[in-house]
């Protein structure tokens, strides 16, 4: 007799929602007044969900992994929070215990002290989209209000990078370093320290990964001199 092995629940119930929201979906019942387009807020994606997760005795439970902060600036002057999180949400069956996990990243922007929520809420939104194949045309739900931030034009000092910590000569130096070999973009240089050592605050990183970074910007900054 073949043996065959059982399914986890947890795939079971993923597919279940797909095909009640195939049926049922969720409609787009807000707008972006700026820009026109309409979308589905969160809650229309929780009041959808919640019956169905309900019935398919499916847990959706998340854990933050990342949080980058970067400030910016409005055309009018005031500030705004850019956030950026990487989210861990794991599907979890009720019935045997069986998960998976899908990892999301979720931006948002405020000029206050939601956009934290908004960037949780909009990495939530869009796991959900991509695990249970939900349209998302036309949907920005951080984007509900569209904000006009000035040109960033220069790196960020170094307390304003690390929150009014003490930097140590290295970190200083890797700071100036990345001013100079991104052209002052603290974007650039912020995200590239995120890519290549997952954290964007100098004085989070180790003594090993400090001369890594000190040997890539200094090779950049020699390659851009020898160019013509």
């Amino acid at each position: 007799m073949e043996n065959k092995t059982a399914i986890p629940h947890v795939y079971t119930a993923i597919g279940d929602v797909s095909e009640m929201l195939s049926i049922e979906g969720i409609s787009k019942s807000h707008k972006n007044s700026q820009q026109g387009y309409s979308f589905r807020g969160i809650d229309d994606v929780y009041n959808a969900l919640a019956p169905l997760l309900t019935r398919a005795k499916l847990c959706i439970l998340p854990t933050v992994l990342d949080r980058i902060v970067v400030e910016r600036e409005s055309k009018s002057g005031g500030a705004l929070f850019y956030i950026t999180v990487k989210m861990d949400f794991a599907f979890v069956s009720a019935k045997d215990g069986s998960s998976h996990h899908v990892v999301m990243f979720g931006e948002a922007m405020d000029s206050g002290d939601k956009a934290t929520n908004k960037a949780m809420s909009a990495a939530y939104k869009y796991a959900c989209m991509q695990a249970f194949c939900i349209p998302t045309q036309g949907d920005n739900d951080a984007d509900k209000t569209t904000y006009e931030v000035q040109a960033t034009t220069s790196v960020a000092t170094p307390n304003k990078i690390t929150a009014n910590r003490m930097l140590t000569d290295d970190q200083e130096e890797i700071i100036n370093l990345g001013k100079k070999a991104f052209k002052g973009a603290q974007i650039n240089f912020l995200g590239w320290l995120y890519t290549s050592f997952l954290t964007n605050d100098v004085t989070k990183l180790s003594k090993e990964q400090l001369a890594k970074a000190k040997g890539y910007l200094t090779d950049a900054i020699i390659a851009q001199d020898q160019q013509p």
